[in-house]
């Protein structure tokens, strides 16, 4: 296996799984979402966006806050600084990953 191919071997793997890299998109882009936005815009069932929850908030990449809105439970999740940069170095890495695999894909066709 080239250099460049065991490059992907050293991605995130909490990140890179495609639920939880969709959760963590999701909240790059926001201040912080409730539990049931999640779920709608993941289209995951409630237990398995909680386990990816809990996975990404051990890892320190989501802070989750459970509060109350009148009676009701409202489960409240953040991105923080440490996901966000996470986040960043999964985006750069993969990049480089693409750049890299392409350009062989190129010399080859040559």
């Amino acid at each position: 296996m080239s250099d460049e191919l065991r490059a992907v071997t050293t991605l995130d793997r909490l990140i890179h799984e495609p639920a939880r890299l969709l959760i963590v998109t999701i909240l790059s882009s926001a201040v912080s979402a409730d539990f049931l936005f999640l779920q709608r815009e993941t289209g995951l069932t409630k237990g398995n966006l909680s386990a990816h929850l809990s996975k990404l908030e051990e890892a320190g990449y989501v802070e989750i806050e459970k509060t109350f809105k009148g009676k009701l439970p409202l489960t409240v999740c953040k991105l923080t600084s440490t996901g966000q940069k996470a986040l960043k170095a999964y985006r750069e890495q993969l990049q480089d990953f693409m750049n890299k695999t392409s350009q062989n894909q190129s010399r080859r066709n040559q």
